[in-house]
């Protein structure tokens, strides 16, 4: 039974394979779009949020109150499906990096507190501070970018869903699409935001010495 999967798993990336890599490829470039977007939003957010400026830490609350007491799901319908009532139209890649970026750019704005603060902020400083978390919301955003194949993204859960809905093999469909998920979070997205920590923290060392 087993040799006999293995032989049919082999069939099935041997014929499906490619289509799931083309996903894959897409799935990356949401999720390096995405996390550069929610970067830049949480250090502008999260700096008006500290701000003494009672105005602008007030534009500040409100987004993110808004972005993290709403779906993602509902954020990014609205940005593919509701925008365009209103002379908006977004392409869906676009459309699913703005509603995930401008998301997790709320969560990561939280990220700068009071007790945070210092005298002079400048962006060496910053980096050693929001790193750890972001390295946990970074992987988190990663799983988010799977539901940009619900406004047609041509993902890897998409490629993975359309594979499904026409060999029926939800097992070696999915299971593959999850193996596929862990790799880049484990072997690649986790050390590489790791590396940066351990950059980020040398840089910071080198300039109060």
């Amino acid at each position: 039974f087993i040799i006999g999967f293995k032989l049919s798993y082999l069939a099935f990336l041997s014929e499906h394979g490619p289509t799931m890599l083309l996903g894959t490829v897409t799935t990356v470039k949401v999720l390096i779009c995405a996390t550069i977007l929610y970067v830049i939003i949480s250090i502008i957010f999260g700096l008006m949020r500290i701000s003494k400026n009672k105005f602008i830490q007030g534009i500040a609350t409100v987004y993110i109150e808004f972005f993290r007491g709403t779906s993602l799901l509902v954020q990014l319908f609205w940005f593919y499906y509701v925008l365009p009532f209103f002379g908006i139209s977004l392409e869906a890649f676009t459309a699913g990096v703005v509603a995930i970026g401008m998301n997790f750019g709320a969560y990561g704005a939280l990220n700068f507190t009071p007790a945070k603060r210092m005298r002079k902020i400048i962006i060496p400083q910053i980096f050693p501070i929001i790193l750890p978390p972001a390295a946990n919301l970074t992987v988190e955003l990663l799983k988010a970018t799977a539901l940009v194949a619900l406004v047609t993204v041509v993902d890897l859960t998409f490629e993975a869903k359309q594979i499904n809905a026409i060999t029926w093999l939800s097992a070696q469909c999915f299971g593959t699409a999850l193996l596929i998920y862990y790799i880049i979070s484990r072997f690649f997205l986790v050390p590489f935001l790791r590396w940066l920590e351990v950059i980020a923290a040398r840089k910071v060392g080198k300039d109060i010495v």
